[in-house]
Formats: structure tokens, sequence, C-alpha cells
């Protein structure tokens, strides 16, 4: 026991104090959470095998003015592409749809994601607070072009 008390206060003293914590949230949670307080949504799309998304989750996203501007003045989705969870969402029902042995993608990804019938990952997609798609950007964006995008938003 003492042993665990060590531990969790060498972790609270080696952890930053600014260290920022992104919110993310699901849609559902999104859902609940918009009939209080509208805010546009941010979902990044990705998969587990994509390299440029790891990329931009390690970067960008790890960024502590993006985490501030994300947490104050949006939803933030962080949402994998493939996931076979069946997601309601706006009073639809999206499924995941296989393509092959062991792939496939989710039909929000899909509707999220398509720039000139094209899905490519990463994806950022910005919803309105009427949930109409008001940015789309498939591609590795940084932290400066990030906060750039976002005030423009916001």
């Amino acid at each position: 026991m003492k042993n665990k008390i060590l531990l969790l206060l060498t972790l609270f003293c080696v952890i930053p104090s600014n260290f920022a914590q992104m919110k993310t949230h699901t849609f559902q949670e999104v859902e609940q959470l918009s009939k209080e307080n509208r805010k546009p949504i941010v979902v990044f799309i990705h998969t587990s095998w994509c390299n440029y998304c790891k990329l931009m989750e390690n970067t960008t996203f790890k960024n502590k003015a993006v985490i501030d501007q994300l947490n104050t003045n949006f939803y933030f989705i962080s949402f994998d592409a493939e996931t076979k969870e069946t997601i309601t969402y706006n009073n639809h029902t999206f499924y995941f749809k296989p393509n092959g042995t062991n792939t496939g993608i989710h039909e929000l990804a899909t509707a999220l994601a398509t720039i000139d019938n094209q899905v490519v990952y990463p994806t950022l997609t910005i919803l309105g607070t009427d949930d109409s798609i008001i940015f789309q950007q498939h591609s590795v964006i940084t932290a400066k072009a990030m906060l750039t995008m976002l005030q423009k938003v916001k």
C-alpha cells in the first residue's frame, strides 16, 4: 500500500503543472451536451494503422494552445473510422460496413470524411452548431494551421 501511495505522489510531482488534457467526447455525449450549450464540433477521423494520424495525435493535439482552444470553444471527437460500434447521432443510426476480410469503414466516417468522392486519413471535419459541415480537410494539420483555422471558425 505504501508503495502505491509513493508511486502516485511521484507521478503527481513528475507531471508538469501546465499539463493540458484534451477533453474528448463521443457523438452521443456531444448530442447531450449540445442541448444545453451549442458549440461547433471538431471531428478527427483516423484509423489505428495510419501513421499520419498518429503524427497529428502526437504533435497537433498535444499542443497546449490547440488543446485550450478545443476545450474552450468546441466539442472534440476523436473518431476511429473502422469502429464496429453502431452510432446514433442526429436521429440517424450509422453502422460499420465491411468491405473485405477484417476491413471496412463506418458509415459515419464516410459521411464526415468524404471529399471529392474519396476518404483519406486523417480528415478533420468541423460541424457548425446546426450540424452542417463547415470545414473539411484531408491531411496532417500543424498546430499553427489548426489554431488559425479554429480562430476563423470560432
